[in-house]
């Protein structure tokens, strides 16, 4: 007769439960807790989950990327990780300007958020670099995550037709539209290049007329620069009055007025080329 093979403990647990009267009344029990759990425990088909964001966004004018992380990334960090439930801090960085996300747990109030980092900033501010801007802060959710992302290119045959300027125009005017919609949340558009106004200083002409670059970019930044100032009371009415002008289109750029070294008054046009074209930059969406 051949020896019995030991059993191990699954072996040993399985026979001592296999002719156990009390097996049956542990599964029923196991079935009634799962019912009492599938009843008990509150489901959602969409659970709302907050996870809040806060962005920092600091201007730092003539700083490289490298040093304004250095300057302002690194000290910004340090004052957000001790704030009270944030989990993560990540900084981004290009030239003149950092940008430092602070992401929360998971269930953390978004407005009370928002306001801890507000307040923190503000009691540590002080001890920023001199030519450092004051900090943008933004509340981020999960309805800042786009949900719906729309292309439009040009068919075969008809790129030249359909240039990724007029392409924008369409999607910023699709954008407007799309926002009427209910319950559709911001959008924003991401690619393709706008219409400006471009002045191109001509260096000849700037030497005959003795007009100076930082003239002509004075000028401009003077003339298209408009600010709210009050209200005004017109007949039993307030209006909104605004100090300065915007330039609306190329013939007022081409006839604003620029002082020349001897205090003289020149047309832009006489000294360098205006008009409308693309905005300088390459499209940030391609497709294959």
């Amino acid at each position: 007769m051949k020896d019995k093979i030991p059993l191990g403990l699954s072996g040993r647990l399985t026979a001592a439960t296999i002719g156990s009267p009390l097996t049956p009344l542990l599964l029923l029990a196991a079935l009634a807790m799962g019912l009492i759990a599938l009843f008990a425990i509150p489901r959602e088909e969409e659970p709302q989950i907050s996870v809040p964001m806060v962005d920092i966004i600091v201007p730092a004018p003539g700083l490289k990327a490298q040093s304004a992380v250095d300057l302002v990334g690194v000290p910004l960090e340090g004052i957000v990780k001790g704030i009270r439930d944030v989990d993560h801090v990540y900084t981004q960085a290009m030239d003149d300007m950092v940008m430092v996300t602070a992401r929360f747990a998971v269930g953390a109030d978004a407005d009370d958020a928002a306001t801890r980092i507000s307040e923190r900033i503000a009691a540590n501010w002080q001890r920023r670099p001199a030519g450092i801007g004051d900090p943008q802060v933004t509340l981020r959710g999960i309805d800042d995550v786009p949900m719906l992302v729309l292309t439009l290119t040009p068919k075969a045959g008809m790129a030249a037709r359909w240039p990724d300027t007029m392409l924008r125009e369409v999607a910023d005017r699709l954008l407007e539209d799309l926002s009427r919609v209910e319950n559709v949340g911001p959008g924003f558009v991401t690619g393709g290049r706008s219409q400006i106004l471009h002045v191109a200083p001509d260096p000849a002409k700037l030497a005959a007329y003795n007009v100076t670059l930082p003239a002509i970019m004075q000028a401009v930044q003077s003339a298209d620069r408009a600010i709210p100032a009050g209200s005004v009371i017109d007949g039993g009415s307030a209006r909104a009055a605004t100090a300065g002008t915007r330039l609306p289109d190329e013939g007022s750029l081409a006839s604003l007025t620029v002082r020349n070294t001897a205090g003289q008054p020149v047309l832009l046009s006489d000294v360098a080329r205006v008009g409308v074209g693309p905005k300088p930059g390459e499209p940030l969406v391609w497709r294959w």
